[in-house]
């Protein structure tokens, strides 16, 4: 049995993964914060737990002691009363809140979002094209969605470096001051809530607004669900994100023929590529390692093993994404790669909302990035990267690249 959450471990995980799918597919395991959880690697155990309704996804089903009260979400949510959002519910209030959520959060909004994105990934880029270097996560993949999605929601722009420093606090885990994680997600619901009320007196064209409006047979947010739904938005859309504009030039950094490859067909102003390429970055180095929490209601089997009532299941998508039962070469980068039905979005009836606007922010940046600055390359070895600590989420703390300097006069943009 190789030895997990180690820094060893979080650097490359995937041979470790590969022992448990072959040796140990259903596995319980003790966690870094002393929490027992049911680590499931096969894809096709994978699929069958991220659909089973015996697995819930509110902690109260949990069965552990105090000594693992809080230490089964997102840091801070329950002291700050962020609990009701669909990451944490199951139905029928899931049914309710994601039905009332769809309305505000349509296909069509994320559509017509596309140019303020291609317009946020150039000021960006402008920021430190004519430096010839820079830091990709600090300067580049963390702050793209932030600004994306406060924009989407109607954070008017006096306010949003506020919340780019309480996000830079949220994934820092545990990096920074002790408790500030748990700080910065109260001053966010705060925040959240005086947004919200003052929206309901001057509605408009934003995602705040589209919640406050969504209604379904009489049914209505209330103040305290539209800021959980808001947060969960916020938190769910920026750093998976982040995690897959890093993790994805750090993949194509290494692949220099496949990037070539993808490099030529944006060149050729093709988009076919690109597409099937951030499906293929999500699968081979997504930014969600696990997905998140679910607690057995009942006794079931998976996999061939036994889970108790109030076990909790944690399915690991990034061995279940590099199954070979299910992917040809799954080791393998394959930017063209079709039959590609990755976890990366999760599985039934809490498929990821915002999947649409993760494809669109990762291909604008990836697009973009690669046609801009076409010889860019790392400035750090292997062994100089770190990888963020945090058992759900898979992302670099850092990515420094060099390139050629871009000449003054390129794409203008602004935030």
């Amino acid at each position: 049995m190789p030895e997990l959450f180690t820094w060893e471990f979080a650097a490359d995980p995937y041979p470790a993964y590969a022992w448990l799918r072959e040796h140990a597919p259903v596995r319980r395991t003790t966690l870094p914060s002393g929490v027992e959880a049911w680590l499931v690697t096969r894809y096709a155990d994978a699929r069958q737990a991220l659909a089973e309704g015996r697995l819930s996804k509110n902690p109260v089903h949990h069965s552990e002691g105090a000594h693992a009260k809080g230490k089964v979400g997102i840091p801070g949510e329950r002291s700050a009363d962020l609990m009701t959002h669909l990451l944490n519910i199951d139905p029928p209030d899931h049914t309710r809140l994601r039905r009332l959520v769809s309305k505000a959060f349509t296909p069509r909004r994320v559509a017509e979002f596309a140019p303020r994105v291609q317009q946020l990934t150039d000021h960006l880029i402008d920021g430190f094209a004519a430096k010839g270097e820079a830091d990709l996560i600090h300067e580049f993949a963390f702050p793209l969605p932030i600004y994306a999605i406060c924009d989407l929601l109607g954070v008017p722009p006096e306010d949003q470096d506020d919340f780019r420093d309480w996000a830079g606090m949220m994934i820092r885990h545990g990096g920074g001051p002790r408790g500030g994680v748990a700080r910065a997600v109260k001053k966010m619901r705060t925040y959240l809530l005086e947004l919200i009320h003052r929206k309901r007196g001057e509605l408009g064209d934003d995602l705040i607004s589209g919640l406050i409006r969504a209604s379904d047979h009489g049914e209505h947010l209330t103040e305290n669900e539209a800021a959980a739904m808001a947060f969960i938005l916020l938190f769910a859309g920026f750093e998976t994100t982040v995690n897959l504009i890093g993790n994805g030039t750090h993949t194509l950094l290494h692949h220099p023929e496949q990037r070539a490859q993808l490099q030529e067909s944006l060149a050729r102003g093709e988009t076919a590529l690109l597409a099937t390429a951030v499906e293929e970055l999500l699968r081979y180095d997504g930014p969600v390692e696990l997905a998140t929490w679910r607690f057995a209601t009942g006794p079931l089997v998976i996999g061939g093993q036994e889970i108790a009532t109030g076990d909790p299941v944690l399915v690991v998508l990034a061995a279940a994404d590099r199954d070979p039962a299910r992917f040809g070469g799954p080791d393998t980068l394959d930017l063209a790669r079709r039959d590609n039905q990755h976890l990366g979005y999760g599985h039934g009836i809490h498929y990821c909302l915002g999947a649409p606007l993760a494809r669109l922010e990762a291909q604008c940046a990836l697009g973009t990035l690669l046609t801009r600055l076409p010889d860019l390359g790392l400035a750090a070895g292997p062994e100089e990267l770190r990888w963020r600590g945090g058992l759900i989420m898979r992302g670099l703390r850092t990515l420094p690249v060099r390139f050629a300097p871009e000449r003054a006069g390129g794409a203008a943009g602004g935030r």
